[in-house]
């Protein structure tokens, strides 16, 4: 079947013989001998008129990267090596060259852009951490883009921490003494830890928390001991090893005392050794000071240059130990809390006591001025009153001229005032005496002569 094409708009269809059709302005509708229609003129206007132009066809630009006048190769789908591209130069002999590298499409974000207000509105959510992880990314991604929404977050936050205030990870201190109290208040123990001995059970308890946390790589960390020896601070330092078996030891002082078989030595062990030498020699005073007879508490230990009844002497181990306790901590960068107030207040009582008896051994040594006036045992004589603030604070009278004098609040002659925690760290050498803020009132040298013996106190 012969069809003809349609001449373009505004053409009128030429005869067979060459020449053109003569009619109206519409032309004649049959196209050709055979009677064939064309298409009404105005449904031909509207084809065409959505076709460009003769002669203004639209032009392809080639995409960016490649040069002029080269059209972009076409994927290789099949099988074998890529056809080198057009224009590239082909190798005769050996392997082909590598490979042009592709050009990567930009990475797409896995989350729908939002609008400005729905991004605003999730700033309060986001602050509070709130969020879900698509609402996170999408605004902090914001966030990058817009100052005004990037200083609104930053208010919040610091509102959002005003309102939460940091809270320490560690149980309380106080919580396994408040549990313990409560189980012996429903079913009373059969052998009770004697009140004398239950900061040293704390203490202990506590340290022996600190060593199983730690890994066994800190048993080497450096720990730095200091001290007052009287006229001037003394340091020296050592690994968590040897501060553990330096408390072994000198708990092995007591352990002799009530009986107790010395410890094996702690050297070339593992810290898993020092420690457990350690644990069961701390539990083994406990044990036997709860079975331990009446009376027993008051028989004198001998530490050496000095002595001390049997209770002092476990108030003083559960010091050191909480002293050296915040040594190690202090090396492995691990959080520590000083003891229970009523734990505290009995260590400073024990270290209020000993004062009269420290300041006469600096007389003695010859760092201290002689004594005002002689008394006689028993008799009142001047006296310092030492108040303590804070935690397990009290009030103490401290006999200045005689350890067997009777201090009383008639005959002091100056006043101290110190925070709890800062006093033991006085008397545990860890401050000297001229650093010790202290609100004091009355005989400059009286005072002088209290801290200095105060910080006489510590020891290795």
């Amino acid at each position: 079947m012969d069809r003809r094409r349609h001449p373009p708009a505004g053409r009128r269809p030429v005869a067979p013989g060459g020449e053109r059709r003569r009619g109206g302005p519409r032309g004649d509708r049959r196209a050709g001998p055979r009677g064939l229609r064309r298409r009404p003129r105005r449904l031909h206007r509207h084809l065409h008129a959505r076709l460009p132009a003769r002669g203004a066809r639209p032009r392809v630009l080639p995409p960016a990267g490649l040069p002029q006048g080269r059209r972009r190769a076409r994927r290789h789908r099949g099988r074998g090596p890529a056809p080198a591209p057009a224009g590239a130069p082909t190798a005769l002999h050996g392997p082909p060259g590598p490979a042009p590298a592709r050009r990567r499409r930009p990475p797409m974000t896995t989350h729908a852009t939002r609008p400005h207000r729905v991004l605003k509105s999730l700033l309060g959510a986001w602050a509070l951490a709130a969020c879900s992880a698509e609402e996170t990314a999408a605004v902090e991604e914001h966030l990058t883009d817009c100052a005004a929404c990037a200083d609104e977050a930053l208010r919040l936050r610091d509102a959002v921490a005003l309102l939460h205030h940091e809270e320490s990870l560690d149980l309380d201190p106080g919580l396994r003494s408040r549990v313990l109290a409560h189980c012996l208040g429903r079913r009373p123990a059969k052998i009770p830890v004697p009140a004398w001995a239950a900061p040293y059970e704390a203490e202990t308890a506590r340290l022996d928390a600190l060593l199983r946390d730690i890994d066994d790589a800190d048993w080497t960390a450096p720990v730095r001991l200091t001290w007052f020896d009287g006229r001037a601070p003394a340091e020296r330092e050592v690994d968590v090893a040897a501060v553990i078996t330096h408390l072994t030891a000198v708990d092995g002082l007591v352990a002799g005392f009530l009986g107790l078989p010395a410890p094996p030595a702690a050297s070339g062990e593992a810290p898993a050794g020092t420690h457990a030498t350690w644990r069961d020699q701390s539990r083994a005073l406990i044990r036997s000071a709860s079975f331990a007879k009446e009376g027993t508490a008051e028989r004198t230990v001998e530490y050496g240059p000095f002595s001390l009844p049997l209770s002092d002497a476990f108030l003083d181990r559960a010091f050191e130990c909480w002293v050296h306790a915040e040594d190690v901590a202090e090396a492995v960068a691990y959080p520590y809390t000083p003891p229970s107030p009523s734990h505290m207040h009995h260590m400073i009582d024990l270290a209020a006591r000993l004062l009269p008896r420290a300041i006469a051994g600096r007389r003695r040594a010859g760092l201290a001025p002689p004594p005002h006036t002689l008394t006689t045992a028993g008799a009142p004589g001047r006296a310092l009153h030492l108040e303590i603030e804070g935690s397990g604070g009290g009030h103490w009278y401290i006999a200045l001229d005689s350890p067997a004098a009777k201090a009383a609040p008639g005959t002091e002659v100056a006043h101290v005032a110190l925070d709890g925690l800062e006093f033991c760290r006085l008397a545990a050498g860890r401050m000297l005496p001229q650093e010790a803020a202290a609100g004091q009132d009355g005989d400059r040298e009286a005072v002088r002569d209290v801290l200095f013996a105060t910080a006489s106190l510590s020891r290795m």
